[in-house]
């Protein structure tokens, strides 16, 4: 297995990690910055190192000349696995509104459904620049938000998922108008 794909994996496995680190009695009771619990503050440090991961195991991949079928498909899962995961500890925060996770979830479930249907066709969908726009816009937001807003007023991360929110659904009408002879093949 090649380095990008340990890495791809790696975020796979942080989630879990991250979910346990938010129940565990002590590190709730124990403040640190930004107003964040010990519980919050590593959930946060963690997702901001597998987020990285995303960025390195493209990078790595594509610089020794490593890509695969198999980062081609988990990579996006591993992202997603990730995202929607801060986006409900966040909903559970009331710092995101249910409707937000909603159009994320719906977004990748619609772009999945087109990566399948081109998989039954032989082909992989590869991330489009929009869409990898739309994931570091994403995690820019969810960070800030996660950091509190590092202490500033909340308007910056409001701002930023804002942000999000209109390149998850301008992404998520790019794979589907640049795919749409997939969808409409296989009605």
């Amino acid at each position: 297995m090649t380095l990008p794909n340990k890495l791809t994996l790696s975020r796979m496995v942080a989630i879990p990690i991250m979910v346990i680190i938010l129940m565990i009695e002590p590190l709730k009771t124990t403040d640190t910055i930004f107003s964040l619990n010990l519980g919050q503050l590593l959930f946060a440090i963690l997702f901001v190192l597998a987020s990285f991961t995303d960025f390195l195991d493209g990078y790595l991949a594509r610089k020794n000349n490593q890509v695969t079928t198999f980062g081609k498909f988990t990579d996006p899962i591993a992202d997603k696995l990730l995202v929607l995961t801060a986006f409900l500890y966040l909903q559970t925060e009331n710092r995101v509104l249910w409707w937000m996770t909603l159009i994320v979830v719906a977004r990748e479930f619609i772009v999945t459904g087109i990566r399948l249907l081109a998989v039954e066709k032989g082909r992989v969908i590869a991330a489009s620049m929009f869409g990898k726009l739309k994931m570091v816009s994403t995690v820019i937001a969810l960070t800030v938000l996660l950091f509190n807003d590092f202490g500033l007023t909340e308007w910056l991360g409001n701002v930023l998922l804002w942000v999000a929110l209109v390149m998850t659904v301008l992404s998520g009408v790019e794979y589907f108008y640049k795919n749409r002879h997939l969808v409409f093949e296989s009605i």
